[in-house]
């Protein structure tokens, strides 16, 4: 694949940083935008190394000015950009009863609304040329996992916007893909706000627990942008998973989600 030029949200750490590492190795130009400016700045000379034009931007998603900035001054710089990757996101866990009217103004304003001001900012640099959007989703945004509906809603949000926008942007030679990992070891469950007592040791046991880190993520990222693939699924349970929720009555499926929940709370 050529060298292109990247942007990712939430990119000083996780899932992000680990997409800009393989970036940056394949000698692309890198921006990683992160609202922790102390962590961007600690990472931002191992990109270097690779890629002497890796760039970090302080950035907060839930403000549009912060990513309108960004997007002026890499038009500035790079006369454009090639690929963005809305990664940046926060995780909640709380029964729909015990969930606050702020707490999902929280999550919809970062998971779902974060991924449109980032659509919204960047798009009329995509436009000239073509390029990619890649929106990090969740098998969340797939499956309905109980006592997760904030979260479930806004990865479905963010399934369904990528959808939209792939038919969109088709005109404009601009591919779209939903990302739509399992649990896998990384550091979502840091700020994670939750209504239930131990969810925070039992998301981190389910994390360390997986096959994949977020490197292999990254690289199934970077495979679906060069086959410009409008999906893609990582985790074969979780293929599996949604495979059965598409073709099974919906009353097996439920029997099966709650066997696999209360298996997985045995373990």
């Amino acid at each position: 694949m050529q060298k292109q030029r990247i942007v990712i949200t939430g990119g000083a750490s996780g899932l992000g940083f680990a997409l800009a590492q393989l970036a940056a190795k394949a000698g692309w130009q890198v921006a990683i935008l992160d609202r922790d400016t102390k962590r961007g700045e600690a990472v931002i000379g191992s990109l270097q190394r690779w890629q002497p034009d890796t760039l970090f931007f302080t950035c907060d998603v839930t403000r549009m000015s912060d990513l309108e900035n960004v997007a002026k001054e890499l038009d500035e710089r790079w006369q454009g950009i090639d690929i963005l990757v809305n990664n940046a996101g926060v995780a909640q866990v709380g029964k729909l009863a015990d969930t606050s009217i702020s707490d999902w103004q929280w999550i919809i304003d970062i998971n779902l609304l974060g991924v449109v001001r980032g659509c919204k900012a960047f798009l009329p640099l995509l436009q000239r040329n073509g390029g990619h959007i890649v929106n990090v989703a969740s098998m969340a945004g797939l499956l309905d996992v109980p006592n997760m509906a904030s979260y479930n809603a806004t990865k479905a949000a963010v399934v369904s916007l990528s959808e939209t926008l792939e038919n969109e942007l088709a005109e404009h030679n601009i591919h779209v893909t939903a990302v739509c990992p399992s649990f896998f070891k990384t550091n979502l469950g840091q700020g994670m706000r939750s209504s239930i007592e131990g969810m925070e040791a039992k998301l981190d046991k389910l994390m360390s627990k997986s096959k994949l880190n977020a490197t292999d993520i990254a690289k199934e990222i970077m495979r679906a942008i060069e086959r410009q693939h409008s999906y893609t699924i990582p985790h074969k349970q979780g293929r599996y998973a949604w495979y059965l929720k598409r073709f099974l009555p919906r009353s097996w499926y439920r029997r099966i989600l709650h066997k696999s929940i209360k298996k997985h709370d045995k373990s």
